[in-house]
């Protein structure tokens, strides 16, 4: 199976952050410095485990310019497929796994005066390496965190005490909801950043062009692909001939592994690139927060993690 260059880490520490969220330190196996990276970062980690490989993507958390550990922060998920649960259910101090180098498809733009971060639940988790970088440099920035309530809000502590003065929380269950109208009192040369669930993210982009923002200016980070209302079962042809038949349940990735096939992928998220596959002949429903708008309507590439067939076959290069 294709794994990527990975980093040999162990678990130094694990912390409860709330009831559902755990704070997990890594650090070098081999005791070496890790590899600097930039606010908005991520990385996969690969978790040996009976049932096979898990592959899950995370956040950074920690300072950029510390590279004496990692930190991630983990969400228990109800609707979890083993990742969140193995995690928190049979990961242990001193356990070691495997990690990617830092990838980030999230980054800060320079070209913002001001940042304004909006996060709603585990969504805080990019944010926080971000704000300590620009703490550092002295640039301007706030935080708009959506939250069920003071239980559920990660970080809170943390937050208030470092930037007492740049972040706002909003408590679902005190009737104090985060609104997309703060968003029409941001200055010129703003930036906004959203993560947290799909209907989120989508609620705060759509409202962000509304009022005005280019499309430049707004950026935002899904932690799960959107799903395909109506998905259709598709045939895509390999560039030896062979048909492979994927299922309306299934990924065009999942297909290819079934076959034996070992196509590149990481964070199965759709976010970083690593899947993509060349298409020849077909018509791509695209999924994926990677490729540009431009790349998408060129209609020959496809990220095989999250992307499927509009028509009913696709010639792809592998």
């Amino acid at each position: 199976m294709y794994k990527e260059k990975t980093i040999p880490v162990y678990i130094k520490n694990i912390e409860e952050v709330t009831k559902y969220v755990k704070r997990f330190t890594l650090a070098s196996i081999e005791g070496k410095q890790l590899p600097r990276f930039s606010g908005g970062s991520h990385i996969s980690t690969y978790l040996e485990t009976a049932k096979g490989l898990l592959v899950r993507t995370y956040s950074l958390t920690s300072h950029p310019d510390v590279t004496s550990h990692y930190q991630i922060a983990v969400r228990l998920n109800d609707q979890s497929k083993g990742g969140s649960l193995y995690w928190h259910n049979n990961i242990k101090a001193g356990d070691k796994i495997q990690i990617s180098y830092p990838k980030n498809q999230f980054p800060l733009s320079f070209k913002a005066k001001h940042h304004v971060f909006y996060a709603a639940g585990i969504g805080i988790t990019p944010f926080l390496s971000m704000m300590k970088e620009l703490k550092d440099k002295g640039s301007s920035f706030e935080l708009h965190y959506a939250s069920k309530n003071l239980e559920f809000c990660a970080f809170y502590e943390d937050l208030n005490k470092h930037y007492p003065h740049q972040c706002r929380c909003y408590f679902s269950n005190q009737n104090k909801r985060i609104q997309t109208r703060s968003l029409e009192n941001h200055h010129v040369g703003t930036h906004v950043y959203f993560c947290g669930p799909e209907a989120f993210i989508n609620e705060f982009t759509s409202a962000a062009y509304r009022v005005g923002f280019h499309e430049s200016a707004v950026h935002f980070e899904r932690f799960h692909p959107p799903q395909p209302k109506n998905a259709a079962p598709f045939q895509v042809q390999l560039k030896d001939g062979t048909l492979i038949q994927v299922k309306k349940d299934e990924t065009l990735l999942q297909a290819l592994q079934n076959q034996g096939i070992e196509a590149p992928y990481s964070c199965q998220a759709g976010r970083c690139g690593t899947c993509e596959l060349s298409v020849k002949e077909g018509e791509i429903d695209h999924y994926d927060s990677f490729l540009s708008e431009e790349q998408r309507n060129a209609q020959d590439r496809i990220l095989t993690c999250v992307s499927r067939g509009k028509s009913s076959k696709l010639v792809i290069e592998i």
